[in-house]
């Protein structure tokens, strides 16, 4: 099971309280993987990490995978073993702007 920390909105959005833990099948374990069982789990979701039509990441999303920015990293590449195996949990961040 590979263990997601989303952000205070997308949480009460989805309706759950702290982790959220998703089994994303047999392939790969890769951002794309984690965010369409993200997605197909909680289908109120959709749209707001990913732009429905060209799935591309939405400007103020980052990930995060065992304390490292994973953001730019291609959405095919394997995330780290330790959070493939569920030991360290993929985190979505709401990214903060302002002046």
């Amino acid at each position: 099971m590979i263990r997601v920390v989303l952000p205070h909105h997308l949480r009460t959005l989805a309706a759950v309280d702290g982790e959220v833990e998703l089994d994303v099948g047999g392939g790969p374990v890769t951002q794309r993987a984690i965010l369409d069982a993200l997605e197909a789990r909680y289908p109120m979701l959709r749209g707001t990490i990913r732009d429905h039509s060209t799935q591309q990441r939405r400007p103020m999303v980052r990930f995060f995978a065992c304390q490292e920015d994973v953001t730019h990293e291609p959405p095919d590449a394997p995330v780290p073993a330790a959070v493939a195996s569920g030991e360290a949990p993929f985190r979505v961040i709401g990214a903060i702007a302002g002046g």
